[in-house]
């Protein structure tokens, strides 16, 4: 039995859902969002989306919470919003912004430009005495997501220093350097 399936989701006000054959749209104040459906049902009941499963099958149940988290973040993500924030740790670890170009600098010998997709919101935040921030802003959380984890990808952070790109908030593991 999935719990998180059979909740269903809430459609708020200002957001529209509209479902026909097996793709779902979610249009909000944000944007617009589309997703393919397969294995499930998907009915609009009083203000509320209801996903059921046709059988108890092991491919059923999975596809069931699945497709019912997948429709909260889209109905969430054109209502809110999705943010994410990462954090550049190191001495002489830059950031800016041009438009939709980020513009890095992590130590390496060039600075890396990465061209950010328009649906993404961008800002940098840089204080002194304190680390750049990136925020990262969309209605599409899986956009954000992967936009986030390419950003991480140029300097993970490593144990010894923590120095690198962290997600705000995120905990590194920590390891004791050499024991002479």
């Amino acid at each position: 039995m999935s719990r998180i399936g059979n909740n269903p989701v809430s459609v708020p006000e200002g957001v529209t859902v509209e479902i026909n054959d097996n793709v779902v749209t979610v249009k909000g104040k944000l944007g617009e969002l589309t997703q393919e459906i397969t294995d499930v049902d998907v009915k609009l009941e009083e203000g509320n989306v209801v996903v059921s499963r046709p059988s108890e099958s092991k491919d059923h149940k999975s596809k069931h919470g699945l497709y019912r988290a997948l429709i909260a973040n889209m109905v969430e993500g054109v209502s809110k919003g999705w943010t994410k924030e990462l954090e550049l740790v190191g001495v002489g670890y830059r950031a800016s912004n041009q438009g939709q170009k980020l513009d890095l600098a992590l130590g390496f010998s060039h600075n890396i430009v990465m061209n950010i997709a328009p649906e993404v919101k961008i800002e940098t935040v840089s204080e002194k005495g304190k680390n750049p921030i990136v925020k990262l802003t969309s209605h599409d959380k899986q956009l954000v997501g992967q936009v986030a984890a390419k950003i991480r990808s140029f300097r993970k952070p490593e144990p010894y220093k923590g120095k690198g790109i962290k997600f705000v908030g995120e905990q590194i593991r920590r390891k004791a350097g050499k024991s002479a």
